[in-house]
Formats: structure tokens, C-alpha cells, sequence
């Protein structure tokens, strides 16, 4: 693959996985974690272009989103270790 082809395909994965996020959010909370994770895949996707072809902006934004994104795959499995393991309702 050429260098341009690659970063065609970083950007129209990455934003094939940012839809797939704002789908499974507008599925519901029953979607939760999972859509964090989607979008944190397409996060890390434009980011990986964003560095190839140094748009500064551009990355600046996919590395707060992917920080707010961990922030809430990690609230997430803390909740579900809450659930489990203190309260005892897996």
C-alpha cells in the first residue's frame, strides 16, 4: 500500500468505528461500555493519522478524547467490579 492509502484507510476506519459509536449510544445504556470502547478504537485510528501526516490540531483532540475515553472504560470496569464482587448483583 502507498502512503496515501494507508492514511485513507486510517481515516475512513477510524471514522467507520466513531459511527459505530454514536450508534451504539443512541442504542442505550445497555450499550455501555462497549460504545467507549468502539470509539476509543477510532480515536486511536485518527490518531495514528493525525501523527502521519502531523496535523497537530487534530491529534491534540483525539488524545483528550481517547484520555476521557479511558477514564470511562476504567469508571466502567470499576463498576462492574463494584457490582460483582461487593455488592454480589452480577
Amino acid at each position: 500500500m502507498t502512503r496515501t492509502q494507508i492514511d485513507e484507510a486510517l481515516q475512513w476506519s477510524g471514522a467507520a468505528a466513531i459511527i459505530a459509536g454514536h450508534i451504539l449510544n443512541a442504542v442505550g445504556p445497555s450499550m455501555y461500555p462497549y460504545n467507549i470502547a468502539v470509539f476509543a478504537v477510532g480515536t486511536v485510528l485518527f490518531l495514528a493519522w493525525a501523527a502521519r501526516v502531523r496535523n497537530v490540531p487534530q491529534a491534540v483532540v483525539n488524545v483528550v478524547a481517547l484520555a476521557i475515553g479511558l477514564v470511562g472504560l476504567y469508571n466502567a470496569g470499576l463498576t462492574v467490579w463494584v457490582k460483582c464482587f461487593i455488592i454480589h448483583t452480577c
